[in-house]
């Protein structure tokens, strides 16, 4: 892998403008459950009865605010994750002015609490909420306060919502344009942690019209024939040995 890691950093140093895509294999180093993984959120299939996309959808958060929020307390606000190693090495990407932003499908925070500053969270996080009637913000930690129940806002008594994408729900015009944006202009696009599976997040893969595509996956994906260079081993020892080499 080590000839691999050195044509990987090369590419990064004689770039202009390189962006990252990440989905959740990123934070799986971490202890983020994902979606597809024998141990990830589809066993909640057993305990709810229903699948995970069912439960973080905005009609089940309507009609089972109860359920919505047993689930989201367990898998979301109750795991204390701490960033991993590529976290870590890509907001020392940054530091070095090697990375324009990391573009992530993820909604923990991961990437900021490890010092990326240049953060596009296509599906929302989970580090904000607000009211779902006069929406008043709310710090994770008000709700984290409660030890679990259905929060309400204090100012009017409507439901408190998570400031994520949910199901059925269209992602910010905002952000998307933003994300979008950052991948026309590279030159060079890191794809990491992600199957390119997830729409409408994965289709903007195609705005890219730069020299190079690095993908780091465990499993196959339909962009690895693109690829100038593929990795199938952990995301976290390639981006962090790859930051080495980085001039």
């Amino acid at each position: 892998m080590n000839n691999k890691i050195k044509q990987f950093a090369e590419l990064i140093s004689d770039s202009s403008k390189t962006v990252f895509f990440g989905g959740a294999g990123v934070s799986t180093e971490s202890g983020v459950k994902d979606y597809r993984s024998e141990d990830g959120l589809y066993n909640t299939v057993k305990e709810y009865g229903v699948s995970p996309e069912t439960i973080l959808s905005h009609s089940f958060f309507k009609k089972n605010p109860e359920t919505f929020y047993d689930f989201y307390y367990k898998y979301f606000l109750e795991c204390e994750v701490e960033p991993n190693a590529a976290h870590i090495a890509l907001a020392k990407l940054e530091q070095m002015g090697k990375l324009s932003s990391v573009i992530t499908q993820n909604i923990d925070g991961l990437h900021q609490k490890a010092g990326s500053k240049m953060v596009l969270e296509l599906h929302g996080t989970t580090s904000k909420h607000y009211c779902s009637d006069c929406f008043a913000p709310f710090a994770v930690e008000d709700i984290k306060a409660l030890k679990g129940g259905v929060p309400h806002c204090r100012k009017c008594g409507g439901i408190i919502k998570p400031r994520v994408v949910l199901y059925e729900e269209p992602l910010n015009d905002e952000v998307v344009e933003k994300a979008v944006s950052e991948i026309v202009n590279a030159d060079l696009l890191i794809i990491g942690g992600t199957s390119l599976a997830v729409y409408p997040a994965a289709m903007y893969i195609r705005y890219f019209r730069g020299r190079n595509i690095v993908l780091i996956n465990k499993g196959e994906t339909q962009y690895d024939s693109s690829a100038d260079l593929v990795f199938r081993e952990n995301i976290g020892a390639v981006l962090s040995e790859t930051v080495r080499f980085v001039k």
